[in-house]
């Protein structure tokens, strides 16, 4: 939940901040933006979302499909495929609740 200037109100004890490094998420994130991530927060096709695979591989996404089995995810950036996998291989999945922009 935010308030009228975009700001987050509703207090997540778990929710983390994260710092944009780099240009592979332009044009939606950019180098230095800070997205705030809710491990607590629901998820739902067309969200943002972090990911971490159980080989520790880190990335942002935009969740596409999420079956019993697998998750289908769109990339962020027109430079970077889509990609997709089982549950097995995710550690976890997270939703971007804000971004600064």
């Amino acid at each position: 939940m935010t308030d009228a200037a975009g700001n987050p109100t509703r207090i997540d004890r778990a929710a983390y901040a994260l710092e944009i490094s780099g240009d592979s998420l332009e044009p939606i994130y950019r180098n230095g933006d800070l997205v705030i991530v809710s491990p607590s927060a629901p998820i739902r096709r067309g969200d943002r979302v972090v990911i971490r695979t159980n080989k520790g591989e880190l990335m942002a996404r935009q969740l596409a499909r999420r079956t019993a089995q697998r998750v289908e995810l769109s990339s962020l950036s027109p430079a970077h495929p889509d990609c997709g996998f089982d549950l097995a291989e995710l550690a976890w999945m997270h939703r971007i609740i804000w971004a600064s922009q």
